[in-house]
């Protein structure tokens, strides 16, 4: 019932459904031509075309937006009364808190899918996995976002402030999204950075969605991906029930 409203929540507003639609469509439209270039570097070139390094990477990359807007869907219920109001009613609020992240990743694989069709009907994303290629990194794009949404409902259950909420989203995203292999190949990359790019679970979440969707050797980055977002999810699940039933 809970993650029902929050899916009627979330499509009520045909203007806000529209744009957000819209947005990973203009992000990929903005960074294929961008970074185009990139295509030429040895690293890129073996995927036939920058755009098919890149769609894979922005699956990830609206994961973690989308993960990051279920903290600030939690936050607006907070301060709307709701949250209050179901403390007074036999309603566990772990069961709200998971109602809201099934909601959320439920929307994630909506624009996962637009994304993806207007990649190949716009864009001339070719995915050499085909259709089962293609729906296994979707898959995994969104149980690595549904493990995200945990995160950032934990830092919201901790924070409770809007804008503290969006400095520590932006510290978190932004530099895990640049330091990673979403952007550039690992060998373009200076010696430093690639050392943290190694390490940056962003790197294993898109190196293990084209793998899938391009039919590239995954390594262990499919694995890694997915034993990285489960932890996070676990500790983020467990923190955000235990502050959020204090405050």
């Amino acid at each position: 019932m809970l993650a029902a409203r929050s899916l009627r929540t979330a499509f009520a507003d045909r203007r806000l459904v529209f744009f957000g639609l819209l947005q990973p469509i203009v992000l990929l439209l903005l960074f294929s031509q961008v970074f185009r270039g990139v295509g030429a570097l040895p690293g890129v070139a073996v995927y036939d075309g920058y755009v098919n390094f890149l769609v894979p990477a922005t699956l990830v990359n609206i994961a973690m937006i989308t993960a990051m807007g279920s903290g600030a869907g939690v936050l607006a219920e907070i301060y709307s009364g709701f949250t209050g109001r179901l403390r007074c009613l036999p309603i566990s609020l772990v069961a709200f808190l998971s109602a809201r992240t099934v909601a959320d990743a439920a929307r994630l694989a909506v624009l996962l899918t637009v994304t993806v069709l207007a990649s190949v009907a716009l864009l001339g994303f070719r995915p050499a996995g085909g259709v089962l290629g293609v729906t296994a990194a979707l898959v995994l794009t969104v149980l690595v976002g549904w493990c995200l949404s945990w995160v950032f409902v934990a830092l919201t259950t901790w924070l409770r402030k809007p804008e503290a909420l969006q400095a520590v989203s932006f510290i978190v995203m932004f530099p895990l999204m640049f330091s990673s292999s979403a952007y550039m190949p690992l060998s373009a990359m200076p010696g430093w950075l690639r050392v943290i790019s190694t390490i940056n679970p962003v790197t294993y979440a898109t190196d293990a969605a084209r793998a899938l969707a391009l039919a590239r050797p995954p390594g262990w980055s499919i694995l890694a991906a997915l034993a990285i977002a489960a932890v996070a999810g676990l500790l983020g699940a467990r923190i955000a029930a235990r502050t959020f039933a204090k405050r």
